[in-house]
């Protein structure tokens, strides 16, 4: 959403005001902003809506989520994701109580804002209406987000008192998302469908959205057939016709913002809201400051070949000595490898060199080069292309959206309950796997057929990561998939690198408790503040 997001400021237990006067406390003072004198008009509760919009989510834990799957590994200093993918993670992580704390703030403006919006004078009925609708929808969508990552939380749906706040149980994992699904279901009507929204509203919460929303609430329980009915509908355009756009490059770079393909985003624009994360994700010769994170070996080596063949199937054609060859064309989209041509702004490339030692003979810097752990350059031997803003200035403050939904992941979805439902045909794929790899740059039969050998499974599965590698959703696949418990418990590599360029380079050892990492502790802070708040297991 391409508009100034105007600051609203909320915390989780102390109400919007405050009034301390010995009497006549119905009256509302005159020299601040109360819930008595602030709801004058459409404009000052559109405020509080792009408020709560700015809480729904943001850069930092975008890219947070993806540095704790196995597609990321950080390789400079002791982050809280690194503590946790360590398997050192306890109650007091700042990560834990962060997450709680933004969503419990955000879900703070969404009751103030539904407990006044009534107040406004001579509101337009159907801008009310929709406005509401949103506000639910982030409402729902934080509750959700809280579910997936704590389990049981504490539930409620308007502004708690201080004391309620102290006091309060977490409710049942099972009546948050049924909270979420009925919310969803009941605001969907009341929202524009894609395209119905004005020039100047582009980007708000449209109906596919909240269907999206809503088959995510069902795929994280592996519950397939509703999966497929929710995406069948939306893939039928019963809430807006969405298409793949033509270049998957071209998906994440500025001028395509808002595109038939996406569904939903963090809106960002250069000057009034931005975000800095790519910063320590590129290469340095192109102005990255450090590298803090970088793809994993394992990443990529899950891109498939051109001709459709995974690169140790037999007849792939994969070369471990030119290994970036014939790849699946979003590898090169994505990922950032040695001798890579950097495209820049002024249409000119500038080459990439990683290996150690490569960049003596062509008389280039050696900024890029893997130098070993703790350095500046990598940590794996990769950099990151995929959301790099080349119009961002120096310093890599972007403008650029962030897309939270997006239609390829709606097929995707569709396709993956089919399979599990048994019911994965030629036509299912035609209709979802062959045309994202159409648009990916494939073009060899073998590649775009429906497949007749091979675990089908492990194909879609794979679709899914290298589709939407770095978009933050893994997390959730490899949890809801077990594979978490495999990934995420071993010792992750980097390019062949080690050794004088003979071996993969050997990260640190990861570890996964599957007794006790599927969920984030409750914040530690708030069980002393409220003892009523159960631990999550060996927490």
């Amino acid at each position: 959403m391409k508009t100034k997001i105007i600051q609203y400021i909320t915390t989780v237990l102390v109400a919007l005001v405050t009034l301390s006067a010995c009497n006549e406390l119905d009256l509302a003072p005159t020299n601040k902003f109360t819930d008595a004198n602030y709801w004058t008009s459409t404009d000052k509760a559109a405020a509080v809506l792009n408020m709560a919009y700015s809480q729904l989510f943001n850069a930092n834990y975008f890219f947070a989520n993806e540095r704790l799957t196995d597609n990321l590994y950080e390789g400079r200093g002791n982050s809280d994701e690194k503590i946790i993918t360590s398997g050192q993670a306890d109650a007091a992580l700042g990560r834990f109580a962060n997450e709680w704390r933004n969503c419990y703030e955000g879900i703070k403006t969404c009751h103030i804002f539904l407990e006044n919006v009534d107040q406004v004078p001579n509101m337009d009925p159907v801008i009310k209406e929709r406005m509401i609708a949103e506000i639910r929808f982030i409402r729902a969508s934080l509750y959700f987000r809280l579910a997936s990552h704590y389990g049981d939380v504490p539930f409620f749906d308007y502004n708690i008192t201080l004391q309620e706040a102290n006091n309060i149980e977490r409710t049942p994992k099972s009546e948050v998302i049924a909270f979420v699904r009925s919310e969803l279901n009941a605001i969907v009507s009341q929202l524009p469908k894609q395209g119905e929204y004005a020039a100047k509203d582009r980007g708000r919460i449209t109906q596919g959205a909240v269907m999206t929303q809503l088959a995510r609430t069902y795929l994280y329980e592996n519950d397939w057939t509703n999966v497929a009915s929710v995406t069948g509908k939306i893939i039928n355009g019963d809430y807006g016709q969405y298409q793949l756009f033509s270049s998957y490059e071209g998906l994440f770079l500025p001028e395509n913002e808002l595109n038939e393909e996406v569904i939903l985003d963090l809106g960002y624009t250069l000057s009034l809201r931005t975000w800095s994360e790519m910063y320590d994700a590129i290469p340095l010769t192109v102005g990255g400051r450090i590298n803090a994170f970088a793809p994993t070996q394992e990443l990529v080596d899950d891109y498939i070949m051109k001709n459709g063949k995974a690169i140790h199937e037999s007849g792939s054609g994969y070369n471990e000595d030119d290994p970036y060859v014939n790849r699946d064309p979003r590898f090169n989209a994505t990922i950032v490898y040695h001798g890579y041509q950097w495209k820049k702004a002024n249409g000119t490339t500038s080459t990439i060199y990683i290996k150690p030692g490569s960049s003596a003979s062509a008389g280039a810097s050696t900024l890029d080069e893997y130098a070993g752990p703790g350095q500046n350059s990598t940590a794996t031997g990769y950099y990151i292309r995929k959301y790099f803003d080349p119009t961002a200035p120096e310093g890599m403050a972007a403008g650029l959206n962030l897309i939270l939904m997006r239609y390829a992941d709606v097929l995707l979805m569709y396709a993956e309950a089919k399979y599990e439902l048994g019911e994965m045909n030629e036509a299912v794929w035609n209709e979802t796997i062959r045309p994202i790899r159409q648009r990916a740059g494939f073009s060899d039969a073998s590649a775009l057929n429906y497949p007749t050998e091979g675990n089908l499974r492990e194909i879609i599965r794979r679709e899914r990561r290298c589709e939407l590698a770095i978009e933050g959703l893994r997390i959730f696949d490899i949890r809801r998939w077990g594979t978490i418990e495999t990934v995420m418990n071993t010792t992750p590599r980097g390019a062949k690198f080690a050794a004088g360029n003979s071996q993969y380079i050997t990260l640190d050892q990861r570890r996964f408790n599957k007794d006790r990492d599927y969920l984030f502790a409750i914040p530690q802070s708030q069980r002393d503040i409220n003892k009523n708040l159960t631990q999550n297991p060996l927490y």
